[in-house]
């Protein structure tokens, strides 16, 4: 099964630098936790009319070869088109979408809901690695509706989601809106366009709610309206006798959340990151129970990739990470932005449960591989 990027609708162009920002705006984090069915017996149409001003659409235009438009792309006069999703983080006029939607763009403008003038944007900052960019609108309305980030960590398969976005880039002013359930948690998945380079995307939510081309930078909200993660790529079967149905991935929140710090600083992150090769996922309620976990959060090792400092310290699939290099680490994302945050090479201590039994482990960090 290969997953592909499902979200710019339009050709690929190349990479972009950031603008940086100042100041860090507030995002808001709720507190509901989410459910299997909707919350306080609200409707669908309640909740979709309370995220819609929330979610913007995005045009995206940058340099590229004559002929080669895909779907939404003019490809006349070496220039490319892709049209996608965005959401709305504050009311300063920050916008967190995918990395593919605007990659290399020359010229990014977002449409709010409702709206038919487009409102010409910045990127600020760009995690490639992660597929997740940071944009800021030029002269943000008073007015902004910022998103509710939800807790990823409370989420469990068969929650209900609704996904909202540019599906198709049909109308930027009136996104598209899908319903469903979580299928799957903690899915790995490499991701990209046809013909583009990939990334490996860890630690996502599989849904079957649907994720169309232009959804990619969207919202996933769970039953109370708040925002759990960002659609990002939808599945497509290597196999033309299998064809893929109802398969899609979205970034969690927590995710996004631990980025935003570094993408903040502006610039495009590129080159090699200290890794210390390890897949995990945020540890659950779902999993805790299923696993007989002492700790109620952290990070639940997948696997551990052969030869890695992870290997060679010892620690070994079913570890929950609970603390790195003295810092508490309550999710994935926690224990991802703490290793990236140091050097190739640096001795960092890993503290985690293995069963019943609490552990320290001495770590060098080493330089991530290529791709």
């Amino acid at each position: 099964m290969a997953a592909l990027i499902g979200g710019a609708a339009g050709a690929g162009i190349a990479e972009a630098l950031g603008t940086g920002t100042t100041g860090n705006p507030t995002v808001k984090v709720g507190s509901a936790a989410p459910g299997p069915a909707l919350a306080g017996n609200a409707s669908i149409p309640t909740i979709v009319k309370s995220i819609l001003p929330e979610v913007v659409s995005i045009d995206a235009k940058g340099p590229g070869s004559p002929g080669t438009g895909g779907l939404f792309g003019s490809g006349t006069g070496g220039t490319v088109e892709n049209q996608g999703t965005g959401m709305i983080i504050s009311t300063d006029g920050e916008v967190i979408t995918n990395n593919h939607v605007i990659s290399g763009a020359t010229a990014i403008t977002v449409t709010l809901y409702g709206q038919t003038k487009s409102l010409t944007t910045k990127l600020v900052g760009a995690d490639p690695s992660s597929d997740v960019a940071l944009l800021k609108i030029d002269s943000p309305p008073s007015n902004l509706q910022p998103i509710t980030f939800g807790d990823t960590r409370q989420l469990q398969v068969g929650d209900a989601v609704i996904a909202v976005g540019n599906a198709l880039g049909l109308s930027a002013d009136t996104p598209t809106v899908t319903s469903g359930i979580v299928s799957a948690t903690g899915r790995t998945v490499q991701a990209g366009d046809a013909g583009a380079s990939t990334e490996t995307l860890t630690n996502l939510i599989q849904t079957d709610a649907a994720i169309n081309s232009g959804n990619s930078g969207g919202a996933l909200v769970d039953s109370d309206g708040q925002v759990i993660a960002m659609n990002t790529a939808v599945a497509a079967s290597s196999n033309g006798n299998a064809p893929a149905q109802n398969i899609g991935f979205a970034i969690p929140a927590t995710t996004i959340e631990g980025l935003l710090p570094e993408l903040r600083q502006g610039g495009t992150s590129s080159g090699s990151k200290a890794f210390i090769g390890v897949e995990v996922e945020d540890e659950t309620a779902q999993l805790q129970q299923a696993y007989g976990f002492v700790p109620s959060s952290g990070a639940v090792v997948i696997s551990v990739q052969s030869g890695s400092p992870a290997a060679t310290a010892g620690i070994a699939a079913r570890d929950v990470i609970v603390g790195f290099n003295g810092k508490t680490v309550a999710s994935a994302q926690n224990l991802t932005t703490d290793v990236r945050a140091l050097p190739a090479g640096t001795k960092a201590s890993v503290t985690l449960w293995r069963g019943k039994t609490k552990k320290t482990f001495s770590v060098t960090l080493a330089q991530a591989p290529a791709g």
